[in-house]
């Protein structure tokens, strides 16, 4: 099998449709049936099946489409470093990204590395924590972000901001007419969580959170992306928390924000992992970024007006402060 095989596969997995994907790859289609009958023959398994509307991936096609994607992955990675090398050029850098971060601080983040140096490729690559961990492990990516990362000795991490919760309510809500809430009118809700993976996350946050407050929550729905929980509340399934970044970037016609009146612990880190031992430049250059621009927050709430904090104002942002624990 060789480099060939696995992009045409990809394709494939991608457009679960015999003639999108050759349309995508350029070639026409009998030869791209062949070439995946060639690969399940050599792996000696069936990794699609063939259905009335296109194609579907078996429970072994799927295992091959993350193999075959990291194998893509470091390939690219490899052609690139070797580029850099013959080109002089600044070469690329890979990223993990997840969640509500992506809505705001990170892409803010990412065009300053971007405008500070022109030729930089920033690449990003959706995924969760855990496997934005074994990506750095394996240097896949150099740097993922992430909330409430555990301490482990083989990678660092560099705070980006620590942001206040508010609440999300339905518009139709009878607390949606407050200008602010408190965690016992919002204990005696239903919540919807997000997201479902990877312990401890943002839903055991916001657990302690109502529990150092003495107060227990019921949570009706537990979702793996904000965007789902968000449309959810929006229907009346409950109601939810959501650091502040959300409020200004994600609007939904029947879902309103309100903040805490009574919780300033109420808050979520936002964070930049990276291999403790990776000293490449591209790497470096984002972590003097973060610096600055949380070091550009802290004295913006320093110089803030005390009228900013009143209960119809978002809460002030001190990225200083220590990381919630996230036990």
């Amino acid at each position: 099998m060789d480099l060939r095989h696995i992009k045409y596969f990809l394709a494939v997995a991608d457009e679960l449709h015999m003639g999108r994907a050759a349309r995508r790859l350029g070639i026409s289609q009998p030869p791209l049936t062949r070439q995946i009958r060639q690969i399940e023959e050599e792996l000696q398994v069936q990794l699609f099946l063939r259905t009335p509307r296109g194609m579907e991936l078996t429970q072994a096609g799927e295992v091959f489409r993350v193999e075959a994607a990291n194998i893509s992955m470091m390939v690219s990675a490899g052609i690139d470093r070797v580029q850099r090398v013959g080109q002089g050029r600044l070469g690329r850098i890979d990223i993990g990204v997840f969640g509500s971060g992506i809505y705001e601080a990170i892409p803010a983040l990412l065009q300053k590395l971007r405008a500070s140096l022109p030729g930089l490729n920033v690449v990003l690559h959706t995924m969760h924590r855990e496997e934005q961990i074994e990506a750095l492990r394996q240097r896949r990516i150099s740097a993922g972000f992430n909330r409430m990362m555990p301490v482990l000795p083989d990678l660092a991490q560099e705070l980006v901001t620590m942001e206040p919760l508010w609440a999300v309510l339905p518009a139709d809500h009878p607390l949606a007419a407050c200008e602010s809430v408190s965690l016992e009118q919002m204990a005696a809700e239903p919540f919807v969580l997000f997201p479902n993976a990877g312990r401890p996350n943002f839903v055991d946050r916001v657990i302690r959170i109502f529990g150092d407050k003495g107060l227990d929550i019921t949570i009706a729905q537990e979702i793996g992306d904000t965007v789902t929980g968000m449309a959810l509340v929006a229907h009346g399934f409950g109601v939810s928390l959501v650091p502040e970044s959300v409020t200004r970037a994600l609007t939904l016609r029947n879902a309103v924000y309100r903040p805490l009146r009574d919780a300033p612990h109420a808050r979520i880190d936002l964070s930049c992992i990276y291999r403790a031992d990776d000293g490449s430049p591209q790497l470096h250059a984002l972590l003097a970024l973060i610096r600055v621009q949380r070091a550009a927050r802290s004295a913006a709430t320093l110089d803030a007006p005390a009228a900013a904090s009143g209960p119809s104002a978002p809460a002030a942002t001190t990225a200083a402060a220590p990381a919630p624990s996230p036990h």
